[in-house]
């Protein structure tokens, strides 16, 4: 199941130039140029050698001055040069020198550990997005010795880029951080409180975005229907004709939308007017989606509801929740436009002005723009205005009727996902600078491609330590977490399949994963508590890339089972002090299966640090399955420390 972002659907399909063709830095009148890494507020890797490079003309000799050394060398034919730097510990700030035919002076920089933050959406996910669950971690985030450097999109296939787009380092405080990576944020923060050492933080991800986009060429050479792919690439020609074609279908569905949207009128948005006649309305649910109350919708579609507010809330300032909706939408409250959200995934919050908020009888108006399939509004979300301390309701019955019905809106073809070209314009790039390791969350986009993910993975690690050419750094990743509905009784899983998937690399050296199975929602592919995310990579960091004899770094991992009877006795790796249901109560979410293959419900108890799992359904017991489900909510095997187990199976 790929997701794809609104806005990556409506943009243009990436700058064509980044698509298809690698920029290279310009050399003007022979100057020396740096890579946008190379620059104020950096943040160098400690304790190994420190290469600084960039562009000038050939044979230009160059000197950089640092802490007291010279380094010199001569551009190559290519206008390549480069330096390594002496080991230094961490500290800072210092300031660099770089002499060519110009003068570059670089300041504000720090020596620590460099962290690459990777993946889909879940890592890139900004801490803008879940501002209201962490309040106070924003606003005590100020911290010059945490820096942030966001690599911009840029998909090449035919040569490997040499710079990449950002606006350089920044440093975490309350107004910078809304723009980190959660995930990263919060992993950052764990190490620097636990050793007072600068953290670098260089996000590179994608939301949407699948495995193969982020191999380099030679290691896709092992998956020949991703390399094949690659060849048909190369054609600039078509693929910018292509895209030419789709973009047009892309604009002319919208133009629809906007031109013949009756709702819409001339642009006065009449049906958002609290005087509009309901009588030919058609009733719907809120939270609920429109194929619940009519045949598929797909196009723009208006929802009112009246409310009505108290005389002494009259004239004060508002804040309107409308939950997530399916696919964009345009707000309205009393006729006039408070806000529009364009991504599903995000919610729609609006702050409505003193002077709209009228005694008596108000209007809430949203403009749904459906793209296909399922629109409307996601359950599980808030729906609500707030008035000072009032919460007034906004689920339950709505008023709807469609402005413009269109034919299901095509998806232009996503090259962002093609195999290799994220690894060309947003990894390649980086493989120069010295790092620590990589903390990497995604898989989402491949869970229905399980089997060879089980390779790819492992492929992908191997990558990239080669690119980077500095040894076995270290890798942690996240465990996909729990999502999508509750099942009643055991079945197969995508989901399950892909998070055993990911536990497989744990055979790499001097990898570590974060299981995140208890802390999904049901209802968002994008859970907000990206704090326990962070914080659990931290954990498998301090093990893994820093040595320290953590004795607990991750929850309980299967190991070996055994049948004794109509019983299977299971055990654990990583049990810390001890196993333990948490909340107490039974262990929930095992199953178990007899000869003909068919899983039941199960029985299980913790019985020293072994799991005994049993039904009356399997007298003959063969396989076991722990939190085998897209969404296993409430299992509740852990270890004593507080981590939960990995979900796994004996009969894969």
């Amino acid at each position: 199941m790929r997701k794809y972002n609104i806005q990556q659907i409506l943009r243009v399909n990436i700058n064509l130039f980044l698509i298809l063709f690698a920029s290279i830095p310009g050399i003007v009148n022979a100057q020396v140029k740096l890579p946008r890494l190379i620059s104020n507020g950096m943040v160098l890797q400690r304790n190994i050698e420190i290469p600084v490079w960039g562009w000038a003309s050939p044979g230009e000799e160059v000197n950089v001055k640092f802490m007291g050394e010279e380094y010199t060398t001569k551009a190559n034919s290519d206008k390549v040069w480069k330096v390594f730097m002496k080991p230094t510990e961490a500290g800072g700030p210092y300031t660099m020198e770089i002499h060519g035919k110009n003068h570059l002076t670089i300041v504000d920089i720090l020596i620590g550990d460099v962290w690459i933050c990777s993946g889909q959406s879940n890592m890139h996910w900004p801490m803008n997005n879940i501002k209201a669950r962490y309040p106070d971690e924003i606003e005590k985030s100020e911290n010059s010795k945490i820096r942030y450097f966001d690599v911009g999109t840029a998909c090449v296939f035919q040569l490997l880029k040499t710079d990449v787009k950002s606006n350089g380092w920044i440093p975490a405080n309350p107004e910078n951080v809304l723009h980190f990576s959660a995930v990263g944020y919060f992993f950052a923060r764990s190490l620097y409180e636990k050793y007072k050492v600068p953290i670098g933080l260089i996000q590179t991800s994608v939301g949407g975005t699948p495995i193969e986009a982020w191999m380099s060429k030679e290691a896709l050479k092992a998956f020949p229907s991703h390399y094949r792919e690659i060849k048909h690439l190369q054609d600039s020609v078509k693929i910018l004709k292509k895209i030419a074609q789709e973009q047009d279908v892309t604009k002319k569905w919208f133009e629809k939308i906007q031109f013949q949207d009756i709702g819409r009128g001339d642009g006065s948005n009449p049906w958002a007017q609290p005087n509009v006649n309901l009588s030919d309305w058609q009733e719907m649910k809120v939270p609920g989606y429109f194929e619940q109350w009519n045949n598929p919708i797909d196009g723009a579609v208006w929802c009112r509801k009246n409310i009505v507010i108290p005389p002494l809330l009259a004239n004060k300032k508002a804040v309107l929740y409308m939950g997530h909706v399916v696919d964009m939408n345009e707000t309205f409250f009393n006729g006039v436009k408070v806000g529009e959200t364009r991504n599903r995934y995000s919610l729609s919050k609006y702050i409505i002005p003193d002077s709209l908020v009228k005694p008596g009888l108000n209007i809430v108006t949203v403009r749904v723009i459906n793209l296909n399939k399922l629109g409307g509004f996601v359950e599980g979300k808030p729906y609500h205005l707030d008035i000072d301390s009032l919460i007034i309701p906004l689920d339950g019955k709505w008023s709807y009727k469609i402005g413009v019905s269109l034919p299901p809106f095509k998806q232009e073809t996503a090259y962002i996902n093609k195999p290799m070209g994220l690894f060309n314009g947003k990894i390649a790039p980086l493989t120069n600078y010295s790092m620590k390791g990589v903390i990497w969350y995604q898989g989402e986009s491949n869970v229905s491609e399980a089997a060879i993910y089980r390779k790819m993975f492992p492929a992908l690690i191997l990558d990239w330590r080669n690119k980077w050419n500095c040894g076995e750094f270290p890798f942690l990743f996240v465990q996909l977490a729990n999502y999508r509905r509750i099942v009643k009784e055991p079945e197969e899983s995508r989901w399950a399949e892909l998070r055993e998937a990911q536990s497989f690399a744990l055979s790499v050296p001097k990898t570590g994963m974060a299981v995140a199975i208890d802390i999904g929602e049901g209802n968002d592919i994008h859970p907000m508590n990206k704090k326990d995310v962070g914080e659990r990579l931290s954990l498998a960091a301090q093990k893994v890339a820093y040595g320290d004899d953590v004795k607990v770094y991750s929850g309980p991992i299967y190991q070996s089972m055994k049948v004794d009877g109509s019983r299977v006795y299971l055990t654990f790796d990583h049990i810390g002090s001890g196993l333990m249901a948490k909340g107490g109560g039974p262990l929930k979410y095992f199953s178990i299966a007899g000869d003909d293959g068919k899983f039941f419900w199960a029985k299980a108890e913790i019985i020293g640090n072994n799991v005994v799992v049993w039904s009356d359904k399997a007298k003959k017991p063969v396989a076991v399955r722990y939190a085998w489900a897209d969404n296993p909510e409430g299992a509740n095997l852990y270890n004593r420390e507080g981590l939960p187990a990995s979900p796994f199976r004996t009969d894969h």
